[in-house]
């Protein structure tokens, strides 16, 4: 199992393994069961945290460090090629929080997608992705201090100096109840023209179902059968930008339920087009939702500091959700919306006198309150603008 990928500047990328069972030799090929590809691992170090040791193989229990391969990310399980197995992998929360960057100099621009690139590749909950509106960098992760230390490892590590925006939350959207709808496309510019009719229910997904749910119960050709793939990308591809604010959403479920077809001016391409408008037109009818991150807070407090504390988190429009005793200190557990946590770190210092802590990581995501909705759309729009 590959746990943890690192860059060296010496001998290149690693990826840290763990043994379970078996032999591995240096130079033989194993089978990596994510890609279904075979790997060379061509030489395998035991680390002694700042030197590498070369060894001929490596057994079961041993942790060690492999080099020379070509595509293995954290938590693949690589095995015997003959007797492929998938070992219980890690689970990586979708990142919350993303901010806006750009190299100080025009000359680091490559300098730093390959640094960002790097980066993303050792941290399964960092991401890197360009904003189609803006054209900007975004890079997202799981915190305002988990982003600060990725843009100090930028300076540090590959010398790339950064200009950094407000951070902001990353919001999802979400339908709230079934719909149906009939989205016709019709386009007629001299010559061959294009036309799709599709008639589809859409509606929250199923618990526990990620991704587009897709059915179809077109009967009797009404649809070519070869059209309704590209009635499904449509809707998939759909899902990435949401109709309030250009948020993705998490889960839709689609049912299509008829249509109908032109011999000459269908195609493949105007049934997708008819998805995606037809996707857009029923947000209002299916109630289309913003949903924003919230956090699961913890905070180590003497006593005399908690009234302040518990008020100021009840400001943020938290919800207090246990309280207990450790080492003679009071701990307050919470779950705050990410949205109010800018410069909580601040706060806390100020209101304790520095003597409180806190950790925080991701819960869940929540529909977000009328005003905040708002707020959040009319922000996007003005972006857009």
């Amino acid at each position: 199992m590959a746990f943890k990928i690192a860059t060296d500047p010496f001998v290149g990328r690693l990826a840290f393994f763990r043994t379970y069972s078996g032999r591995l030799d240096a130079g033989s090929y194993i089978l990596n069961n994510r890609s279904g590809n075979k790997e060379r691992i061509s030489r395998i170090f035991q680390m002694h945290s700042n030197k590498q040791e070369p060894i001929d193989f490596i057994e079961a229990g041993d942790i060690g460090a492999a080099v020379g391969f070509k595509d293995i990310k954290t938590g693949d399980t690589l095995s015997a090629l003959e007797s492929p197995i998938i070992l219980e992998s890690m689970n990586f929360p979708d990142p919350v929080i993303g901010i806006a960057v750009e190299p100080k100099t025009k000359a680091d621009v490559d300098k730093l997608g390959m640094a960002l690139a790097k980066l993303a590749e050792e941290d399964p909950t960092f991401q890197v992705r360009t904003d189609q509106a803006s054209g900007q960098t975004i890079i997202s992760g799981m915190g305002e201090l988990h982003l600060d230390i990725i843009v100090d490892r930028l300076k540090r590590e590959f010398k790339v100096e950064v200009d950094q925006g407000e951070p902001q939350v990353e919001y999802k959207e979400a339908f709230t109840q079934k719909a149906s709808h009939r989205e016709v496309y019709k386009k007629q510019s001299g010559g061959r023209g294009k036309f799709a009719d599709i008639v589809f229910d859409i509606e929250p997904a199923d618990e526990g179902k990620v991704g587009l749910e897709f059915i179809s119960q077109i009967k009797g050709g009404n649809i070519p059968k070869e059209f309704v793939p590209s009635i499904e990308k449509g809707f998939k591809e759909a899902m990435k930008t949401g109709p309030l604010a250009g948020f993705e959403m998490d889960s839709v479920k689609v049912t299509l339920n008829d249509g109908s077809f032109h011999a000459v001016d269908s195609d493949q391409l105007s049934f997708e087009l008819a998805a995606k408008m037809g996707y857009k037109a029923v947000a209002k009818a299916a109630k289309a939702v913003i949903l924003e991150p919230i956090m699961k807070l913890e905070v180590l407090t003497p006593e005399e500091n908690m009234g302040d504390i518990v008020g100021d988190l009840n400001k943020r429009r938290g919800t207090v959700s246990g309280m207990d005793d450790r080492a003679g200190s009071k701990v307050i557990k919470a779950t705050v919306p990410l949205s109010e946590m800018f410069g909580y770190v601040t706060s806390l210092r100020t209101l304790s006198s520095g003597r409180a802590t806190s950790t925080m990581e991701f819960s869940h995501y929540a529909q977000a309150p009328q005003n905040i909705s708002e707020n959040v759309i009319s922000k996007a729009k003005g972006n857009l603008e």
